[in-house]
């Protein structure tokens, strides 16, 4: 009997009754590269999600960095503005900027406060710009870029109705 037009007869060694046909071929399975990309994934994403877990806390040390120097800017402008000299403008914005990054937490290495008081004067106004040096390699497994710096600035008016000098 003739097999059918669109089939083909299995080849003469693969027979049922061949004793290879009940044997497995391991060479060729072990060649096969079949499922191996999914294999690879499942070794491989552990490594990257701690990859970007790493790289999100990076970012996080910066943003909150940002955060609390915008804050210390504008807690040190409005120190400074309610000052009565300019001297005691720039004292006061710098110990407040520097009280409030240390209690803030180990985010800043380095702090440097700049106050501008040159419009010191009623109707003027005092801008404060703190620069804060991000430590970023604390407690890293990988390596990390060292520091970064960053900057924020506040300005804030000096009350239209008072004197700006001391009285005796």
């Amino acid at each position: 009997m003739t097999p059918p037009p669109n089939r083909t007869a299995p080849p003469p060694h693969r027979t049922a009754t061949s004793p290879t046909a009940q044997r497995p071929d391991w060479g060729r399975w072990w060649r096969a590269d079949r499922g191996s990309a999914a294999t690879e994934l499942t070794l491989l994403t552990p490594l990257l999600v701690m990859l970007l877990v790493l790289i999100a806390v990076v970012a996080y040390r910066v943003v909150d960095a940002r955060l609390c120097l915008d804050s210390t800017s504008h807690q040190a402008a409005r120190a400074a503005s309610i000052e009565r000299t300019a001297t005691r403008a720039n004292q006061a914005a710098s110990r407040l900027a520097t009280t409030a990054l240390d209690a803030a937490g180990p985010s800043c290495a380095g702090v440097e406060v700049r106050t501008d008081t040159s419009g010191f004067r009623p109707g003027g106004a005092v801008t404060v710009t703190v620069t804060c040096t991000v430590d970023l390699t604390g407690g890293f497994l990988l390596a990390v870029p060292g520091r970064t710096q960053v900057t924020a600035t506040a300005t804030e008016p000096v009350d239209v109705y008072r004197s700006t000098t001391d009285t005796p």
